[in-house]
């Protein structure tokens, strides 16, 4: 029986494309309008994993999704990036001095904002997902409406683009990861990246002797991120990628981190993907 993999958004969002990619064409997707809604599906078994944005080469990271990570205990079994490309679309017919208003999913919005400032005229909204604004513009023939999303949703859809490649850098890309409630087993393919997330003791020099750690044990760090802890004000998580040739030096690591730190979570090993 195939998968059942839960994504943000329709068919033709990106987090489709990235399933479609990651898993096969004809991948089973469960649709989610909010990634909370994702997570949820996810917990429950309704579906069996899933694909989550989580950081933007031009927006930056979503820190939200690693909060429901970490909050809901999943696990990170993957990871896939895909350049981002956004385009202008609305029915037919229309030119974008016509188009009053325009509709997309907030880090979409962000990531084209400099396209937006050559037509003040135009109002934008946030909205649930790129695919499904150009679902509802398609289903309800809504004039003078535009969407960004995906050549793939203008094609769906039957919406003409008016604007392609509208983001700001041109080397615009995102990372997905791939979630499930079970932890990775291996299967033979190399595993040589690793995301956790620590809690340190206020005092000096604390970070620094993780960090030294890391590199001593020829990890290399490729994120780190810091969220406060809600319920001990100018405490902080980190939340960091490691990429490592010896799976053993990346276990020899985890050990002295978890007598270093006060909490040690390891979301997941995986193959990198860059």
């Amino acid at each position: 029986m195939d998968k059942k993999i839960a994504i943000q958004g329709i068919q033709g969002s990106f987090h489709h494309l990235v399933a479609q990619q990651y898993y096969n064409e004809n991948v089973q997707v469960l649709e989610c309008m909010s990634f909370r809604e994702l997570v949820a599906a996810l917990v429950s078994g309704e579906a069996d994993e899933a694909v989550m944005a989580i950081e933007n080469s031009i927006a930056g990271s979503i820190l939200p999704n690693y909060a429901m990570i970490d909050e809901n205990n999943v696990k990170v079994i993957g990871e896939h990036y895909i350049p981002i490309d956004m385009n202008l679309m609305a029915l037919p017919g229309q030119s974008i001095e016509k188009i009053k208003k325009v509709f997309s999913h907030p880090m979409a919005l962000l990531q084209c904002k400099e396209f937006f400032k050559k037509y003040p005229h135009i109002k934008l909204i946030e909205d649930a997902d790129t695919a499904e604004v150009a679902k509802r513009i398609h289903v309800q023939q809504l004039k003078h409406v535009g969407a960004v999303a995906s050549k793939a949703a203008a094609d769906i859809f039957e919406l003409e683009t008016l604007a392609e490649s509208i983001h700001t850098k041109k080397s615009n890309a995102t990372r997905f990861l791939i979630l499930s409630m079970k932890k990775k087993e291996p299967n033979g393919e190399k595993i040589d990246k690793a995301s956790l997330k620590f809690e340190l003791e206020s005092k000096r020099g604390s970070l620094v002797s993780v960090l030294n750690i890391i590199r001593d044990f020829n990890l290399d760090m490729t994120k780190i991120q810091s969220m406060p802890i809600i319920e001990t004000p100018w405490k902080y998580s980190f939340f960091i990628d490691v990429i490592f040739e010896e799976y053993e030096e990346f276990k020899k690591a985890m050990e002295i981190l978890e007598v270093m730190t006060e909490q040690l979570k390891i979301f997941g090993t995986y193959k990198n993907s860059l």
